[in-house]
């Protein structure tokens, strides 16, 4: 590897990590502003984890930045309510008692005169949702604001109606090969005259504009059809008798289904590819395929274990669509500033990679497990559900649902969480995830 490109490989992991820590920082301040908002005392706001880099203390927050750039955090005074006997601290012989003592201890450990009216499980439990949800709700915003803008100003490959390459002739896409054999009859396209360069405006008289438009006339064809072209700054129309033949399967959305074939009309040509802006409504239609396919990816990642663990420990190949971590993730930054594509392609794809990542940040700290934020929106919920229904039916009010009972559980979470990133981080240095 030349000094470049090491060069531009730690251009690539610093610019991610910078993005990263602004991600981070962006998260928890949706956490600190909306606490603020509502009266709760914010002692800590911090960026990183481990020791401490820098700090600065502004009103009754203290700002820093950490060691380890894997995270952030803001501290909350009153995170959890005292228990049954209204004491703050207790200890117990018991290790999972002594766990939700630990955190009830915690969460009051910096409590200050005049913070009884400031405590976190105080507010009602909308406020608190609010709170909780702010962060990675930042995260959406910042994901959607990326996506948003790089796709209607850059845009995406795109395939289009001008011709990239006639085929010689028919074969079918399920035999994986291309050189033509004898017994091969010759391409429609070719036999029709159609030839590189060529932009296809029309199929059998009605006007075409885009590849997919085109591509489903073509595959609903089978025998004559006429193709008007744009060739040299004039229009001509070709004629040909389209050909049945088996092509790949697209779903729904158009997309292809890998190693999966239909019969269909077969014309017979590579269409050119451009990099071409999306309108806001396709840009929207783009990230809402974006979301659903980070929800997809959030239910499938246990049944990638067992790929993860044959591409860390094993022989097995790292799939293109496995679990990547951060470690993973700035490796890709590193390969996207060595790509020899222009400038302007290496910053799209940096804004992508950023906007994927915020996204799964939004996505996984919804799940509601504690210690995630969708943990604590779920006790909030629980919280709302009993006291309406304790209201409703004119019974005592339970008072707060106390999380802190959910803490040995949220341990258990937390060790799978960490054994899980430690598996893709092994996985990310030793078979990482490369681009092409």
């Amino acid at each position: 590897m030349s000094m470049t490109m090491i060069l531009m490989t730690v251009l690539g992991i610093a610019i991610f990590a910078v993005g990263l820590l602004f991600s981070i920082a962006w998260h928890e301040l949706g956490h600190l502003s909306t606490a603020k908002l509502f009266g709760i005392r914010v002692p800590q706001y911090m960026v990183g984890f481990g020791p401490t880099v820098w700090s600065r203390k502004k009103g009754d927050t203290e700002y820093g930045i950490k060691a380890i750039p894997a995270g952030g955090y803001i501290r909350m005074i009153g995170m959890f309510p005292p228990g049954p006997d209204g004491r703050i601290e207790a200890r117990s012989t018991s290790p999972w008692r002594g766990m939700i003592e630990d955190a009830r201890s915690a969460a009051f450990e910096e409590l200050e005169p005049g913070d009884e009216t400031r405590l976190f499980y105080t507010r009602k439990p909308w406020k608190r949702v609010i709170v909780m949800f702010a962060g990675p709700f930042m995260n959406l915003v910042l994901a959607v604001a990326i996506f948003m803008g790089v796709a209607m100003t850059f845009g995406f490959q795109t395939q289009t109606t001008e011709v990239a390459g006639v085929q010689q002739c028919v074969i079918a896409q399920s035999e994986n090969r291309d050189t033509c054999k004898e017994s091969d009859p010759v391409s429609p396209a070719k036999a029709a005259g159609l030839q590189e360069g060529d932009t296809i405006v029309a199929f059998n008289g009605r006007k075409v504009e885009d590849w997919a438009t085109l591509s489903d006339r073509i595959r609903q064809t089978i025998g004559p059809a006429t193709i008007t072209v744009q060739r040299d700054g004039q229009e001509q129309t070709l004629n040909a008798v389209l050909k049945k033949n088996a092509v790949a399967k697209k779903d729904a959305d158009g997309e292809v289904v890998p190693d999966q074939y239909v019969s269909a009309g077969y014309l017979g040509f590579a269409a050119q590819t451009e990099i071409l802006p999306l309108s806001f409504g396709d840009s929207v239609v783009r990230m809402g395929d974006m979301i659903e396919n980070g929800v997809d990816s959030i239910i499938a990642l246990p049944s990638k274990i067992p790929d993860l663990w044959n591409a860390a420990f094993g022989d097995g190949e790292r799939a293109d669509d496995s679990p990547v971590g951060v470690v993973g993730a700035a490796r890709i930054g590193g390969e996207v500033m060595n790509l020899d594509v222009p400038a302007q392609n290496q910053i799209a794809m940096m804004l992508f990679l950023l906007a994927g990542f915020n996204l799964s940040l939004f996505l996984f700290n919804m799940l509601p497990l504690l210690p995630l934020d969708g943990g604590h929106i779920a006790g909030a919920l629980w919280e709302a559900l009993r006291r309406n229904v304790a209201k409703v039916f004119k019974r005592p009010d339970p008072g707060p649902f106390d999380v802190a009972n959910l803490m040995p559980v949220a341990y258990v979470v937390a060790g799978i969480f960490i054994c899980f990133t430690l598996l893709v981080l092994v996985a990310d240095i030793v078979n990482p995830v490369k681009i092409t």
